[in-house]
């Protein structure tokens, strides 16, 4: 029996050398539990430098926004100025417009004044086309002649015409072909008005008597000539006088045909 007991009590007991070859123990071996604190360790440190480097970042992209919003309200501002700068130009361009506009209708109303003043000097004219022309001629001579002979008033009558001045329009003719007009400045506007309500002789002949106008005034009437030929054709009464078109008694206005009435 005690033979028995000391058979197995070496199987119980540890030497000291059996202690020191234990795998746990040995030197350059490391535990589970110390593996795993060094691996905690590492992924604490590559988070801690993955957050270093968001970090900078973060405050990179806060300086780049913070200069991004100071060259924002700068801009702000250039936007503001340049924004009042171009209303004092707009009523500065208003204004200068608006000058513009009144000195226009100013320069019309002048232009307009003129013509009228024009036209009145010349009320008492008449232009005499047709009539050949000679060399040396006395112009006042050879109107009378054609008043005595195409418009068929009596001698006595033309005898009392006085006239202020009479010449020939432009100047002298190198080339032959239609001879210039006469313009005759009467010294009475009724000896005027008869000798041209004799125009009616004239018909069917290359001659004819008419008021002498100014370019502008000429120019505009034949602009109303064919709209007054158009009227009568309807049946309508159409009168012309100077630059302005009666219809059965009514003013003719148009801003397309008579824009100088507006």
């Amino acid at each position: 029996m005690k033979k028995a007991q000391c058979a197995a009590s070496p199987a119980k007991s540890e030497t000291p050398s059996s202690k020191r070859l234990r795998p746990a123990d040995s030197p350059g071996t490391t535990s589970p539990a110390g593996k795993d604190i060094a691996d905690i360790l590492e992924s604490i440190d590559k988070r801690l430098s993955t957050f270093d480097a968001r970090l900078s970042l973060v405050e990179l992209l806060h300086r780049e926004f913070k200069c991004l919003r100071e060259s924002l309200e700068f801009s702000q501002q250039q936007v503001e100025t340049l924004a009042a700068e171009n209303a004092t130009l707009r009523e500065s361009v208003k204004c200068l417009t608006d000058n513009v506009t009144e000195l226009n209708r100013e320069n019309k109303k002048i232009k307009e004044t003129v013509i009228d003043l024009q036209a009145r000097s010349m009320r008492d004219n008449l232009v005499f086309s047709g009539i050949p022309e000679a060399a040396g001629e006395d112009a006042e001579t050879t109107v009378k002649s054609f008043i005595k002979t195409h418009l068929k008033l009596p001698e006595d009558t033309v005898k009392n015409i006085v006239f202020d001045r009479v010449h020939r329009l432009g100047p002298i003719r190198t080339a032959a072909g239609r001879p210039r007009p006469i313009v005759a400045k009467f010294g009475h506007f009724k000896q005027k008005e008869h000798v041209k309500s004799r125009g009616r002789e004239l018909k069917g002949t290359d001659f004819s008597v008419n008021d002498q106008f100014p370019k502008e005034i000429l120019e505009r009437r034949r602009v109303l000539f064919p709209i007054r030929r158009g009227f009568i054709q309807k049946g309508s009464r159409a009168v012309i006088a100077v630059d302005r078109l009666y219809v059965d008694g009514q003013l003719h206005r148009d801003p397309d045909t008579t824009p100088w009435l507006y």
